[in-house]
């Protein structure tokens, strides 16, 4: 099949011609990589389970006539991490972005094995600081590109039974939010993207009712169009209005509310983002 590489918008030309997408096999993260292949952008896809990633590889072939590569790889892994460095060695990566998400993770923080935690802090801190570093280096070098580390509500305050989870992502949102300022001066635009209950295959999987918790939920496309369309309006962006109203509650000084609020929510609802 003869691929169509031309660039064919801004967007493309902000940042092409590649795309790692971490996290990137279904839900959210394939939801980018089918938006942003729309753009003619060579999507490079990271995730552990081979099978979603070959068919949604062929898929976004099929529909947007771009190469894409895949590979699958645990993110907890610090030799896996690197090796994301090895395979995308050579290749103009013009956006990044770190999607990646650990099922469970949830229960009481002392009851829980230690490595549990261990776990979600090299996936979610550990993780994304290295590929941030080594990309938006690139990044900034060449005077363009982005990053979006795709963060959760449950990063505003602590949570219980989600202890390790709550901090994780609290340190990938301010991470975002430090690079945001680093790097504009350079052309790079970074976004530190707060989503909150979407419904991903993964919360179908682990029979979490969504509908029956009486929050607010999104798709995934929404979720993935919305932090497309403003990745540029960083440091930080949360999906969908609903959410925007209930971060204002967790963002205040008072962090006994905002936490006392938060562990009702995280006591019915596993996380899985």
């Amino acid at each position: 099949m003869e691929l169509d590489l031309t660039p064919r918008d801004d967007f493309y030309k902000q940042y092409g011609p590649w795309a790692v997408i971490a996290g990137g096999s279904e839900g959210v993260g394939a939801a980018f990589a089918r938006k942003i292949a729309a753009h003619g952008i060579k999507p490079f896809l990271i995730a552990r389970k081979p099978e979603p990633l070959v068919a949604l590889s062929k898929s976004i072939t099929a529909e947007s006539q771009v190469e894409v590569r895949a590979a699958p790889l645990d993110l907890t892994v610090a030799a896996e991490v690197e090796e994301v460095k090895a395979l995308t060695a050579g290749l103009e990566v013009g956006l990044f972005i770190y999607n990646a998400g650990l099922e469970g993770g949830h229960g009481l923080f002392v009851d829980r094995p230690l490595e549990a935690a261990l776990q979600i802090i090299r996936l979610n801190v550990l993780g994304p600081t290295i590929l941030a570093h080594h990309f938006g280096a690139a990044m900034r070098q060449r005077g363009r590109g982005g990053i979006i580390l795709v963060g959760s509500l449950g990063g505003c305050a602590g949570g219980a039974n989600v202890a390790a989870y709550s901090a994780s992502k609290a340190f990938e949102q301010m991470l975002g939010e430090g690079l945001w300022y680093e790097l504009r001066p350079f052309g790079v635009d970074v976004l530190s993207y707060v989503i909150g209950n979407t419904r991903t295959p993964a919360i179908v999987r682990h029979g979490t009712r969504l509908e029956e918790s009486g929050y607010f939920v999104m798709e995934p496309e929404d979720v993935a169009q919305e932090g497309l369309d403003h990745i540029k309006d960083g440091p930080t962006w949360f999906a969908g209005e609903t959410n925007r109203d209930f971060a204002k509650a967790l963002c205040t000084a008072d962090r006994r509310a905002a936490t006392e609020l938060m562990s009702m929510a995280t006591s019915s609802v596993k996380p899985i983002h």
